[in-house]
């Protein structure tokens, strides 16, 4: 029997701000929130920065924006940290800060130049407060959505229906709470005031730090509502075939947590796709296998930071520089499995409508939960970016309360600090290393097509020939160096779903079946209503599989790439072979 006995009091954050616990008011007037940004952040400009030329530049009153990030509420602490003349200036750092939401745009439908409709900007309120995570006397506990039961599901219906029927400028009410989403992933916000560069906390590696303070301030809220300081979100145990059947209660049409915008041929008691492409529909019988052959992929084979959380993303990159592993696979091929209906890819098939669905963050509580099992498999004190650029970057939510906070990553990493813990859970897919098909494969030795030429549409199922700068490695080489394949100059139209699958030395030529060794990963794209051409990359760790093939002295690979939708949209720039220190 699930207990929710580990649980903590929800407590408000301490701030020099008092909170009033009444509807607070916004404005939503852009001129009044700048007047009011000005008034009371210009005075804290010392006239002492000036005596840093190097880091700071004045022109005719302006800040240079390569060394002034600025946010919603003011300065970002690195920036106030600069101008306030009290110490030496901090060493030039690019993190994402907090946006200026007095700047949120609807964007522009690329086909017919017209603004979009959909609004995502949130309301403003006059300033964001530094937050401070609270103590915690006990844990949270997330329950696996199938076990629950009907007294959990009670309480949850009952604060999502009073999170819908809060006045619809509170920044806590349900579609405001979704609108937080479509703005921070559906490129409303500028990145410092750069109109050609916008903001996308999707396909980096702000992916997981970003979404699991979302989740926690979307928990804190529904607590309050329903004054249940013990209440934590379900999550929904996917990446297991006993919780991988949609969650019968969600269903319910007159439940607040069903959605019509759904897709009706995956509602019980069909099995979540974690392959899924709509063009190139799974055979039932091979789910199951090719789900846990997923898993293991993304979970186990994926050893790298960069390779799990996603590439480098500061100040001045351009969006989406490459996707993890949970998130280019698992993760979007379940959004679109959702939501990919008769209505046309919306809600959870959308990036700029998927919270709109309630089973939105019982789906992630999942990805959340998958981070925190991704680092238990690596110690007690597993092995974290140290890069200020990941750990003082720093987002903008409302809190329980409505107000305005900053958080930073640094403060995401242990899940606990945040309050909560997820029940225990079998994991199959852990000891489900794939076998090989082929032992000892020929395929590239033999292979005799023509070569490949890049950049290359994917219009079509690519083979190249890969070579291998070293080969016959010995144990200590690996595990000091992780051989990874690397898909580069991956472009693709934001706005269309695509997946592609890729195989090593594969002699089947089978598309759907993703449950041997031959199969190196995968990479999906969801699709945006503000949609642009982005470039990408992969990595795809290959230590463990060259080995489960048993060409370890072969000094070429064949490496497939099968398009399973919009492979019309999509341009492959180069493959390759790259190693990279384990750690």
């Amino acid at each position: 029997m699930l207990s929710l006995a580990l649980s903590t009091p929800i407590t408000t954050t301490t701030s020099a701000a008092a909170h009033s616990p009444s509807r607070p008011t916004f404005s939503l007037t852009p001129q009044h929130f700048l007047t009011h940004a000005t008034r009371n952040h210009c005075a804290k400009i010392s006239c002492n920065a000036t005596n840093h030329p190097e880091n700071l530049e004045i022109l005719g009153g302006k800040l240079d924006r390569r060394h002034l990030l600025l946010g919603m509420g003011g300065f970002s602490g690195a920036a106030a940290n600069l101008l306030s003349g009290d110490t030496a200036p901090p060493a030039l750092a690019t993190p994402i800060t907090g946006p200026d939401l007095s700047k949120c745009t609807r964007g522009t439908d690329l086909n017919t130049d017209q603004p979009l409709d959909v609004n995502c900007c949130p309301p403003f309120a006059h300033e964001a407060i530094p937050y401070k995570l609270p103590h915690f006397a006990k844990l949270r506990l997330r329950p696996a959505a199938h076990l629950a039961g009907k007294e959990y599901y009670a309480k949850y219906e009952k604060a999502i229906a009073l999170m819908k029927a809060l006045p619809p400028d509170d920044p806590r009410n349900f579609m405001q709470q979704a609108n937080v989403h479509c703005a921070y992933c559906n490129l409303t916000y500028q990145q410092t005031g750069d109109e050609k560069l916008q903001l996308q906390i999707h396909n980096c590696w702000h992916f997981f730090p970003w979404h699991r303070w979302y989740l926690y301030f979307y928990e804190r809220i529904l607590g309050k509502l329903i004054d249940d300081p013990t209440f934590a979100l379900p999550f929904w145990n996917w990446d297991s075939p006993d919780g991988a059947i949609f969650p019968e209660a969600f269903t319910g049409k007159h439940s607040p947590l069903y959605d019509a915008r759904r897709d009706p041929a995956h509602m019980p008691p069909a099995m979540a796709d974690l392959g899924y492409a709509a063009d190139s529909p799974t055979k039932p019988k091979k789910i199951p296998h090719n789900n846990l052959s997923i898993m293991y992929s993304e979970m186990v084979r994926t050893k790298k930071l960069e390779d799990f959380y996603g590439a480098k993303y500061v100040v001045g990159t351009q969006p989406s520089p490459g996707p993890g592993s949970v998130e280019r696979g698992s993760h979007t091929a379940m959004h679109s499995w959702i939501g990919e209906n008769t209505t046309g890819a919306e809600d959870m098939g959308n990036f700029y409508s998927a919270a709109r669905d309630p089973i939105f963050y019982c789906f992630h509580a999942n990805v959340d939960r998958l981070w925190t099992l991704w680092r238990s498999q690596r110690g007690s004190k597993p092995k974290e970016f140290d890069d200020g650029d990941w750990l003082n970057a720093d987002f903008l939510f409302y809190d329980e309360n409505a107000q305005l906070v900053r958080v930073k990553v640094g403060d995401t990493i242990d899940n606990q600090k945040l309050g909560y813990v997820y029940q225990d859970m079998e994991l199959p897919w852990l000891k489900k290393r794939p076998l090989a098909r082929f032992k000892k494969s020929l395929v590239a030795k033999l292979h005799k097509a023509a070569e490949t030429v890049f950049p290359v549409k994917l219009n079509k199922v690519v083979k190249v020939l890969v070579d291998r700068p070293k080969k016959s490695r010995s144990e200590k080489e690996k595990e000091r160096e992780e051989e990874l394949l690397v898909i580069e100059g991956i472009e693709v139209d934001t706005g269309k779903f695509v997946r592609f699958d890729v195989f090593v030395n594969d002699e089947d030529d089978k598309a759907d079946e993703l449950d041997k060794a031959e199969y190196a990963g995968g990479y999906s794209q969801l699709p945006h209503k503000n949609p642009t051409k982005v470039k990408t990359r992969i990595r795809l760790g290959l230590t463990e599989l060259l080995e489960d093939l048993d060409v370890e002295g072969d000094d070429k690979l064949l490496v497939s790439l099968v398009p399973k939708a919009g492979g019309e949209e999509i341009t492959i720039g180069g493959v390759k072979i790259v190693y990279d220190s384990v750690w």
